[in-house]
């Protein structure tokens, strides 16, 4: 069987969840110029992808936290894939809003959890880390313990690492940019300036392309 990575990163191209065009950037929702552009939310209109992305976050989960009592999804984008893996484990799940709502209960957290619970985090996608961690820190203010993160995809940002183990946050994505890179050069998919170019952006993404 292939390397878990290097599969998860062949069926998101396949589906054109992940999309890379050098020639012609996307535009992020910080303003930022990117030559490659993740949607994982597509990989639910697949059931053979949902179901190895679903069963793979919870063999993380059981593998390295076997203790979890709850399942938190990250608003909006990991909120149907830790409702899976909650289900695939038969724990509860709930989830973090990136804002608490503005009317109602104002709730940030939207769910049961309790004080003194241990945590799990799904998220379907880790680039700067910013969003990911305001929802551990959401999650450890309500009283609870989050034992670590699991993720689809991670670009690999060194601003994200260095976010991630300040935080003391365990993070085991499923795949990652380095082997979407590797697939796209070996089936001939992008050149090696191409190559060349997605590196160079990862390596400053906020100023490439200006």
């Amino acid at each position: 069987m292939k390397k878990l990575e290097r599969l998860i990163a062949e069926n998101l191209l396949r589906i054109k969840a992940i999309k890379v065009q050098p020639e012609n950037p996307f535009t992020w929702a910080s303003g930022w110029k990117s030559p490659i552009y993740c949607d994982n939310r597509k990989t639910l209109s697949y059931a053979d992808i949902r179901t190895l992305i679903k069963t793979q976050l919870a063999r993380i989960v059981l593998e390295k936290y076997p203790d979890v009592d709850v399942i938190a999804g990250v608003a909006t984008g990991a909120i149907a894939q830790g409702v899976l893996v909650a289900d695939e484990l038969g724990k509860p799940f709930v989830y973090v809003r990136s804002a608490p709502k503005d009317h109602g209960l104002e709730n940030l957290i939207e769910g049961d959890l309790k004080p003194g619970q241990k945590v799990v985090v799904i998220e379907d996608l880790v680039s700067t880390g910013l969003s990911s961690l305001k929802a551990v820190d959401a999650i450890k203010k309500d009283g609870c313990e989050v034992l670590g993160m699991a993720a689809i995809f991670t670009y690999g940002f060194p601003i994200a690492a260095t976010r991630f183990k300040e935080a003391g946050v365990e993070l085991t994505t499923l795949s990652n940019y380095e082997e979407v890179l590797e697939h796209l050069l070996k089936e001939n998919l992008i050149s090696e300036s191409d190559k060349e170019t997605l590196s160079e952006w990862r390596k400053n993404p906020d100023t490439w392309g200006k």
